[in-house]
């Protein structure tokens, strides 16, 4: 009795013991950055890396092979490329009108702010999807061409990931799930298409006007 006595003395607090830990234990954050922005930040730079990869192929084309741009006998449309650069542009600042409007308590601001940039970003995928289909030549018909669609094509995806992305901000946002205090579901995919919108900036400047 008295060897049990001691040994749950040992786990009492009450007689001493150390404190009994319940429940799983509480990482230790190294890091300033919550964890869902960290991810999004590391996803992101790896996303760079895959560009980057793209822009290399693009860049030995026309700078070690001196092969001209685009193609002989192709064209691209840059008009139509810059009035889908500022479309694209304006989501980013609708966007932001959203992340403000919620910081001080404007849902209305938020909920007209996002689903603009949803609207503005939908519209700019149908706008080069349609490039796509007017274009005249195909990904295989030479490598200017294979280098364009990769390219353009990869930040098309990214920005498909985008809408996702906004849609479900959208849905909360017109559910009342974000507030000043807590709105991290709006920054974290706000992140990720403000990144979206940059890329786009060095993709047409690269491919369409240099």
């Amino acid at each position: 009795m008295e060897a049990a006595s001691v040994a749950h003395g040992a786990h009492d607090p009450a007689h001493g013991g150390a404190e009994e830990h319940h429940g799983p234990i509480t990482a230790n954050r190294s890091s300033r950055v919550d964890a869902p922005t960290l991810g999004m930040l590391i996803f992101i730079i790896s996303e760079i890396m895959i560009f980057g990869a793209f822009f290399t192929a693009y860049f030995f084309i026309r700078v070690a092979q001196g092969d001209p741009w685009p193609a002989p006998g192709t064209t691209i449309p840059v008009g139509v490329a810059g009035f889908n650069t500022a479309i694209l542009i304006s989501s980013s600042f609708t966007l932001h009108w959203a992340e403000t409007s919620i910081k001080r308590g404007n849902r209305f601001g938020l909920r007209a702010g996002i689903l603009s940039t949803f609207l503005l970003g939908a519209t700019f995928l149908f706008i080069q999807i349609n490039e796509y289909v007017h274009l005249g030549f195909a990904p295989r018909d030479s490598a200017q061409a294979t280098i364009f669609y990769g390219l353009t094509g990869l930040h098309g995806a990214h920005v498909c990931i985008g809408l996702i992305l906004l849609s479900f901000a959208t849905i909360r946002a017109f559910r009342g799930h974000y507030s000043p205090q807590e709105h991290k579901g709006l920054n974290v995919p706000g992140i990720y298409w403000h990144f979206v919108d940059i890329m786009w900036i060095v993709v047409f400047t690269t491919v369409y006007v240099m």
